[in-house]
């Protein structure tokens, strides 16, 4: 299968440079074409986050769906989550995100939904990028065919209303007090405006998108600045979405950093002693703590683990009936609620078990002390270096250092010419020799 487009989330890349007009034109016209099935009229729903380039990237989508006879619903800035809920909830044939989530303003992508809202397969992104490179002027609709596009004005009430619906319908945040930052990103409406409506007092930062400013020095990827401002207010918390609001981090009232690893194991054990969990346990990256993975051991629950990417989470999650995953990062995937991550949902699952125990964020969120966890990566310019006998050598070796209470997780990135060398156990020192180890033999092999 070509992954000549697509990546692990869609098709991503440098605004006018990947992601050209004429790209995202054919983007359209392509995924318009595979997804005109039966004779109904199609509809297509597209969001987008801040950035500059989303106006071009809209409109070139919009022009290329119009023209194979699709119509289209456009909701403006709204987080991922939201255009997928919004998918299934209007009945439409596709759902089109525009944004690059948590990379700086210059890069731009799309993602796309199917009616069920879930991500496509890479069966029907290699049928999609066939069509790209076909003559698609043949397949275009007749004139009298041609779509409509329209804005639609309630899509943030009825995202906010589905946010708050995930919790119970007597639960009130009264009494918190909650910065939220919103990255400049593609919540800085929904995110504070549900807060607020369930009736907490609401502090918002990163929420002034100038088209420039999406995730620059807010939001998850940046959490220093909520930090400070949690301190400074005595607030209870604080919220970090990232650019598309698909991951959240929460900021304990001492200005501390809780990650995805630690809000799973909060809401897992609240879904576990309320019944909840589809199955006894949760899905994770081979990147998340292995002190999670004891913690839910202590209760009884299994960690399944998966190759980094949220997707590659949810297929596991929809394969083994599990309803809970997420990564380290802060993509918490709750399944009963929604087909992909969902930081603003994840957020409130966790406050729900703040109101409910009535104890300090810093507590509730404290299920495990982290093992000592170090991760370097090694640029090299070509070839494989991780096939070196020398390095296959050091890693034997890393493994054996770290025995069986350890873990060594060593990957390619999936995005640049870039090997990641992660290892965690009981011992830092010896962590930290094993990690050196692999690095320097990756080093000389990649020079």
């Amino acid at each position: 299968m070509t992954r000549k487009y697509f990546g692990t989330d869609g098709i991503r890349g440098r605004a006018n440079g990947v992601i050209t007009p004429d790209l995202a034109l054919r983007v359209g016209q392509a995924t318009g074409i595979a997804f005109r099935r039966g004779e109904h009229r199609h509809r297509v729903v597209i969001g987008k986050d801040t950035r500059l380039s989303g106006y071009m990237i809209e409109n070139a989508l919009v022009a290329g769906f119009t023209s194979v006879g699709m119509d289209v619903l456009l909701l403006g800035p709204m987080p991922t989550p939201a255009v997928a809920m919004l998918t299934r909830s209007m009945r439409a044939d596709l759902g089109v995100m525009i944004s690059a989530s948590h990379n700086p303003y210059e890069d731009n992508g799309i993602k796309l939904f199917g009616p069920d809202g879930y991500k496509l397969n890479d069966e029907v992104e290699s049928e999609i990028t066939r069509l790209i490179d076909s003559d698609l002027g043949r397949q275009l609709a007749p004139a009298a065919m041609l779509g409509r596009a329209k804005r639609i004005e309630s899509a943030h009430a009825r995202y906010i209303e589905f946010a708050k619906r995930t919790l119970p319908r007597n639960l009130s945040l009264d009494g918190l007090r909650i910065v939220v930052d919103c990255a400049n990103g593609a919540a800085y409406k929904v995110a504070p405006e549900a807060l607020w409506e369930l009736g907490a007092e609401v502090i918002t930062i990163g929420d002034e998108p100038d088209g420039f400013n999406i995730n620059k020095d807010v939001g998850s990827t940046r959490p220093e600045a909520l930090s400070n401002k949690v301190r400074e207010l005595r607030a209870d918390l604080g919220i970090a979405l990232d650019g598309d609001a698909d991951r959240v981090l929460i900021i304990d009232e001492h200005g501390q950093v809780v990650d995805g690893d630690q809000l799973m194991a909060v809401i897992a054990r609240s879904w576990q002693e309320d019944g909840r969990l589809a199955a006894p346990g949760i899905v994770a990256t081979v990147m998340s703590n292995l002190g999670l993975e004891r913690y839910l051991a202590g209760l009884g629950l299994s960690l399944a683990r998966t190759a980094v990417g949220d997707r590659y989470v949810l297929e596991h999650m929809r394969a083994h009936g599990f309803n809970l995953g997420g990564e380290q990062s802060g993509h918490i995937i709750l399944s009963d609620y929604a087909t992909t991550g969902d930081g603003l949902v994840a957020a409130l699952q966790l406050l729900a078990v703040v109101k409910r125990q009535e104890r300090p964020v810093s507590e509730v969120c404290h299920c495990f002390d982290p093992l000592p966890q170090i991760l370097k990566n090694v640029r090299y310019k070509q070839g494989r270096p991780l096939e070196e006998k020398p390095v296959v050598s050091a890693i034997k070796a890393a493994e054996q250092l770290l025995g069986e209470g350890g873990r060594l997780v060593i990957r390619p990135s999936g995005t640049e010419p870039v090997i990641r060398v992660m290892a965690e156990g009981d011992d830092r020192d010896l962590v930290m020799r094993a990690v050196d180890g692999v690095v320097e033999a990756v080093t000389r092999a990649a020079a």
